[in-house]
């Protein structure tokens, strides 16, 4: 990904890729959900990625939060981008964002310990020191990067880029992690505009609640979707942080 040789952005700057600048938005309601960092080993995990395989392809991970998976698979000669919408925000901001969702996650690890398989980690203090070392490194590279476009404000079910922008989308904890947030209507438009952006895959994870339940709306989703062409699959991976999370729902357009 080239370095612009621009001033700094504004708290709405658009990304290079961007097909609309953020003022022409419309508003985006979304709820603040609390996402913890996770790394790109973590990633590969539930997303199942060939990570050398990635070497030189765009790959956007949307909602990413502080985790480090751009700035780790950049380092790796990966073109990846961010897209979340705290982003824009200083450092400073974010970093307390970082602390509140710290304490959200440790609270639920306490009050629901039963949910939890940890089968990535050896324990819970293993799993929450990952986090906290992929949010550390999430906002050293934003401070740095921001500027170059790594990381864009936006949210969904609308995202400033081009059709066919990205080799690959990810979309993780979002989706169905959260999805008494959201009604099925949109469900449908988010899972539209991350195939709209993508050239390729749109891998979402994990597809079941935040309670470990699948998500109910699932079959109902998959025929919205194929009614527009969009192919949807159900791909276990070899990864369960939490009970139900052994899945991921794979998107591609073009295909019934």
């Amino acid at each position: 990904m080239a370095t612009l040789l621009v001033p700094p952005p504004s708290p709405t700057a658009a990304s290079p890729r961007s097909s609309v600048p953020p003022t022409q938005s419309p508003p985006i309601k979304l709820p603040s959900v609390a996402g913890g960092g996770r790394t790109l080993a973590e990633y590969a995990q539930f997303f199942a990625l060939d990570v050398p395989a990635l070497k030189n392809r765009d790959v956007l991970d949307v909602a990413a939060g502080p985790s480090s998976f751009v700035a780790e698979a950049c380092a790796r000669g990966i073109d990846a981008v961010a897209v979340d919408p705290r982003y824009g925000s200083t450092p400073d901001s974010l970093a307390t964002h970082v602390q509140l969702d710290d304490a959200s996650r440790r609270t639920q690890l306490r009050a629901r310990p039963e949910l939890f398989r940890r089968r990535a980690f050896a324990s819970c203090e293993t799993a929450e020191a990952d986090r906290r070392s992929a949010a550390q490194r999430f906002l050293t590279d934003y401070e740095t990067h921001f500027v170059h476009g790594r990381y864009v404000g936006g949210a969904l079910p609308r995202l400033p880029f081009f059709d066919n922008a990205f080799d690959l989308v990810l979309c993780a904890h979002l989706l169905f992690i959260s999805a008494k947030r959201f009604e099925l209507e949109w469900q449908v438009a988010a899972c539209r505009e991350l195939v709209r952006v993508s050239a390729g895959e749109v891998r979402v994870h994990p597809v079941c609640g935040a309670d470990g339940k699948p998500y109910p709306k699932l079959a109902a989703l998959r025929r919205e979707l194929r009614a527009d062409g969009i192919g949807s699959e159900v791909v276990r991976v070899d990864y369960e942080f939490f009970i139900g999370s052994s899945a991921m729902l794979v998107l591609k357009k073009g295909t019934s």
